[in-house]
């Protein structure tokens, strides 16, 4: 009341406060960062260990586990999951919620150099980074041209694209996809180098000995210090040809240009870009943790045309798959629906009070309470995003409340034939405690967000924080705004002031009827008047009522909670979509591409190739210098292809049928491939925790043949179950391999040792690189390059060539098949582990059916499968893990809100009685809720528990307002029914106002239209159900249940003080 009154008393300091917070929220506005996801602090990092030419079983023995056991020193890990392949092991290293993130990646860092003395010699150190939201890309940034190669175009992203990211601040680039470093190929004849009796190891030893750097020196002649540079470095290709293959005198000259052919080429090629179906590169643009998407994005599309011009002219650069639309859409739509919301709140006042003042003043407070709370988001260090969106959009929807009570107030006020001025300061002392009393309730629903941790506390604190700063602001407002607006805008009622007390004119007021013919009583007093004589007969009937109406709405909410379905968001109708290709295992690359390709086809000709925007495919496997690749985009190897597809803006067609037609169109055409759709949005990503598919099934245990004999069981069970698509085994387990087994015997009796034969043999089957690193420095650019020593794919394609590999220097004899033997047999292509334990996965999409529902479906198909084998675990993992904590933590948070809310209550009016007696309202809100959500085909997730928690604090709200003035009735007359019947009456206009205005404002968000709109439209959904029911239920159910259980209550105070008057152990004489 001292703010009421100060605000009164000085109107201009108040509009100068309010000036001054409007001047800096609209800077903050203009300032604030504008992100896609809240910052999640995901305690993740991953080590990724490139080591050439090693096989899974390899990478998984000499790097994975070893990995492991130094990583058990680190404080603080929670899992360790590792992906092995050829050339590369992957780890994920997950820590407890609460880790000092920057002392584990130090211990994780030191850990590794500790464990590089044991690794193969030749090992680098890994690559180590902190996964968070921006390790994501948020685009891609494309070369193409009709003209080069993807190698060239590789060579250009390296050198003058990706350098020039320096100059954008906050962007990070991982290596270029789609090419191959550029190298000098020393390409051997197998024939020739028969023919001479030379083993390819003689010619990466030539290398070695003829190009190599050496330090200069000086030599002082005369007055002259000179610099002594030598060519120990070759200096063009071409002079590669030129070096010789044997030393001495009297020996045969023969040079290596004699038996190999130099190119000036790339790399051993592991993968293809292709963008809409041609060869090209791509760069996959993320943004650092603390920048903003939404400004990284821009800078990015401005910095273009410079770096265009770096370019040569055939080469073009394009910005694709701009992911940073998802949030401008986001705001886009808000501002949309806050203004058409605003508006309808406004002509709701307008209808009820016919004052269109009155409504001016509500809709001004909205814009201004949204404000100032980005103002405080900002100093906070949050960012606009998707969760600061919804709550602000919520918070649009009960912004309406604070106000239009006021104002209503000030019109009963004002109908009682007061003053403006006395009008307006007891309207807005009379409700001044009970609106703190639900500003703290409706504070208090979202007080869980401060106990819950992980990726549910992370993104549900920003929510809480924007309604939190909206709500206060927004009672600020009310006390202080409103009252010097309706001043300074509202006319008085031209009627004398007859009456002093306040609760005498009001029973006056409820008590009107609609006799009078004069035209006078409004349609609303009409309404009135019923509503009276409709609760009037339901009185004597209040105890069966209130009853059936507890058990009624409490079994039907459990009912409805069982049989709604859940996910974690709500699904996206999007424009992209992004699908996994996989192709009998050990396919080349070639082959894989040409699949690929089919695939885009089919997928045009089902849309139509007017309606595709860009399509964006890699094909293989990650080159071996650029292992921080598979992190952002995983593949297993050359028979995996990734194709992401953008389709028009005119273009409507509902994903999961677009899907269903792609699957059955590839099933016809390319039978011998297995398709799998995967997230593409970042939200979907990020909240999947690396899962490429929405049911993921781990299955863990030390024997890999019974993890994969009972893989197998539980592959044939999920195809049984009708919504499920898309079912397979996650890894390549029979992959074709040569075996070549070394008889050690035979070769040291031939003078031959395992080293001349592996080294023979890897310069034969890969690259000398693996072995031997050899540098060139391009003398026009200065940059250095590999220089490798390979036998060409088309002359190493059967076993027989395989066998007449050269063994021993200088003969002709042995070969590999004179002490080897070989043959064709099957491998694993990947070889996973959670910790020392070996783990499959099994993957399914869903069709048209919630994740909620399929995984109590898939978990029945285990659990049908009887009793594991021994030493075996099962489990449901990624968004199924994150569905699963995210509604435990909604839940929990949900019953301590309530129980919060309960005591707080149960503080203020001193009963625990009344307390509970506020809380009836909260089944109806759930029941509405869900029942809106199942009409309009909605889930339960993260955004419609918003909107029901919201529900329940503005349920609550208006049980407080009716309650309150009740009890105070029932205090004065002590007689609770008649106390129901008379707060019935007073406050039937502004639930009424308060619930239909923001049922109305809910309505553009709920609808879900424009861009971006699907994301919250179950979130409008869930507020306008709740309300509705716990509107109906505060109005016709809340006076019954007052009456019944006030009934018999002592209006005595339950003081226990006997110097109180009010209590009943009060003794005269006693007071001090």
């Amino acid at each position: 009341m001292n703010l009421i009154r100060f605000a009164l008393r000085k109107p201009i300091t108040i509009m100068v406060v309010v000036a001054g917070l409007l001047f800096f929220g609209i800077s903050a506005v203009r300032k604030i960062k504008i992100d896609i996801f809240p910052s999640l602090d995901l305690p993740v990092m991953y080590i990724a260990h490139p080591f050439g030419g090693y096989t899974p079983d390899q990478m998984e023995t000499f790097f994975g586990k070893q990995y492991v056991n130094i990583l058990l020193f680190v404080n603080g890990i929670k899992t360790i999951e590792t992906k092995n392949i050829q050339g590369l092991t992957l780890m994920k290293v997950t820590f407890y919620p609460g880790t000092n993130m920057a002392q584990a990646s130090a211990e994780m860092s030191a850990a590794s150099n500790r464990i590089q003395a044991i690794f193969p010699p030749g090992s680098n150190p890994p690559f180590i980074i902190r996964f968070d939201a921006s390790t994501l890309p948020v685009g891609q940034l494309v070369l193409s041209s009709e003209v080069r190669t993807n190698n060239q175009l590789m060579d250009l992203a390296n050198l003058y694209v990706r350098s020039s990211f320096t100059s954008i601040p906050g962007i990070v680039s991982s290596p270029p996809f789609g090419g191959n470093i550029r190298t000098v190929v020393v390409k051997v004849d197998p024939e020739l180098l028969r023919s001479h009796n030379l083993t390819p190891d003689q010619l990466v030893e030539a290398l070695r000995l003829y190009n190599q750097t050496a330090p200069s020196g000086n030599v002082r002649i005369g007055d002259k210090n000179y610099i002594t540079p030598t060519n120990t470095t070759i200096r063009t290709v071409a002079e590669f040809g030129d070096i010789p293959l044997y030393k001495g005198n009297g020996v045969q000259n023969l040079f290596l240009r004699d038996v190999a052919v130099v190119e000036d080429g790339a790399d051993v090629t592991t993968g293809y870009g292709l963008v809409n179906g041609k060869r090209s590169v791509y760069l996959s643009i993320a943004k650092s943790a603390d920048a903003s998407t939404w400004e990284v994005v821009q800078n990015l599309k401005k910095s273009i045309p410079r770096m265009q011009s770096t370019l040569p002219d055939d080469v073009k650069l394009s910005y694709e798959f701009d992911q940073s639309q998802y949030v401008m859409n986001a705001v886009k739509s808000l501002v949309e629906e806050g203004v058409i919301g605003a508006v309808l709140t406004g002509l709701m006042v307008l209808l009820f009070l016919g004052d269109a003042r009155g409504a001016l003043i509500v809709i001004l407070t909205i814009p201004t309470s949204v404000i100032i709370s980005i103002l405080f988001l900002n100093l906070l260090g949050q960012t606009i995003n998707i969760m600061t969106l919804s709550g602000l959009a919520l918070a649009i929807g009960i912004l309406v409340d604070e106000s239009t009570v006021t104002i209503e107030n000030i019109h009963q006020h004002l109908d009682m034939g007061k003053p403006k001025a006395l009008a307006i300061w007891d309207a807005c002392r009379e409700i001044a405690f009970p609106k703190l009393l639900i500003l703290f309730c409706i504070l208090a629903v979202f007080a869980p967000a401060f106990t819950m941790e992980g990726i549910p506390g992370s993104m549900f604190m920003p929510l809480a924080l924007a309604i939190g700063f909206s709500m206060i602001a927004s009672y600020f407002l009310s006390q202080t705004f409103v009252p010097v607006l309706a001043n300074w805008l509202m006319k008085g009622h031209a009627k004398a002031a007859a009456h002093t007390d306040t609760q005498e004119l009001k029973r006056a007021l409820s008590e009107r009827e609609d006799s009078n013919q004069d035209g006078k009583i409004s349609l609303f007093e009409r309404l009135r008047t019923r509503f009276l004589r409709f609760i009037n007969r339901m009185m004597p009937f209040r105890r069966p009522i209130v009853i059936v109406y507890l058990l009624v709405s409490t079994v039907l909410a459990g009912l409805l909670l069982n049989h709604i379905g859940k996910d974690v968001l709500p699904k996206v109708n999007g424009r992209q979509f992004q699908v996994r290709l996989r192709a009998p295992e050990g396919t080349r690359i070639e082959r894989t591409e040409e699949k690929t390709l089919g695939l885009v086809g089919i997928i045009k000709d089902i849309t139509g190739n007017e309606n595709v925007a860009v399509t964006s495919a890699y094909v293989g496997q990650h080159p071996g210098p650029f292992s921080v690749s598979p992190i952002y985009l995983w593949m297993s190897g050359p028979q995996e292809a990734v194709l992401q597809v953008a389709l028009k803006e005119g273009f409507h067609a509902d994903l999961d049928e677009l899907k269903e037609k792609i699957r059955k169109r590839t099933k016809a055409a390319i039978p011998d491939i297995s398709l799998s759709f995967e997230p593409i949005e970042l939200t979907d990503k990020i909240l999947s925790q690396g899962s490429p598919t929405p049911v993921e099934i781990r299955l863990m245990g030390r024997d890999k043949k019974t993890n994969e004999l009972y893989a197998g069981k539980v592959i044939e069970k999920l195809k049984e179950i009708p919504y499920l698509r898309d079912v397979q085994l996650g890894q390549s387990n029979k992959y074709p391999a040569v075996n070549i087994e070394i008889d050690r015997t035979r070769a040291s009796q031939l003078g031959v040792d395992v080293v001349d034969i592996s080294r023979s043999l890897i310069a034969s089957t890969s690259s000398s690189r693996y072995t031997d690193k050899n540098i060139w420095v391009d003398p026009k650019s200065g940059n250095s390059y590999l220089v490798q020593v390979l036998v060409p794919e088309s002359r190493m394609s059967s076993i027989h060539d395989i066998s007449e590999i050269p063994v021993l220097k200088g003969q002709s004899r042995p070969v590999l098949g004179d002490l080897a033997t070989i043959t064709p047999d099957t491998t694993y292509g990947e070889n996973n582990n959670l910790g020392a334990l070996p783990v499959l996965s099994v993957t399914a999409n869903l069709n048209e059916k919630d994740l909620g529902t399929a995984q109590k479906a898939v978990q029945e198909a285990i659990d049908s499968l009887g009793e594991l084998p021994r030493g075996l675990t099962v489990q449901l993992i990624g968004l199924s893990e994150t569905l699963t904590s995210t509604l435990d933590s909604l839940e929990g948070g949900l019953l301590v809100a309530i129980v919060v809310i309960f005591l707080m209550l149960a503080a203020n009016f001193q009963s625990f009685k009344v307390s509970a007696i506020v809380l009836a309202t909260v089944p109806a809100v759930i029941v509405g809720s869900l029942i809106l959500l199942l009409l309009t085909g909605s889930t339960l997730n993260l955004q419609s528990y918003m909107g029901i928690i919201m529900s329940v604090g503005v349920s609550i709200s208006n049980a407080v307002l009716l309650i309150t003035n009740a009890e105070e009735l029932r205090l004065r007359s002590g007689n609770a029914l008649s106390a129901a019947y008379e707060s019935a009456s007073l406050r039937l206009r502004p639930i009424l106002m308060t619930a239909l205005a923001m049922i109305v404002g809910m309505i553009p968000m709920a609808a879900g239209f424009g861009d971006g709109g699907d994301q919250a439209s179950p979130l409008g959904r869930a507020v306008i159900g709740g309300l509705f029911t716990s509107t109906f239920a505060a109005l016709f159910i809340l006076p019954l249940v007052f009456a019944w259980g006030q009934g018999k209550t002592s209006i005595q105070s339950v003081s226990l003080d006997p110097e109180d008057e009010q209590s009943k152990f009060y003794i005269p004489g006693k007071t001090n």
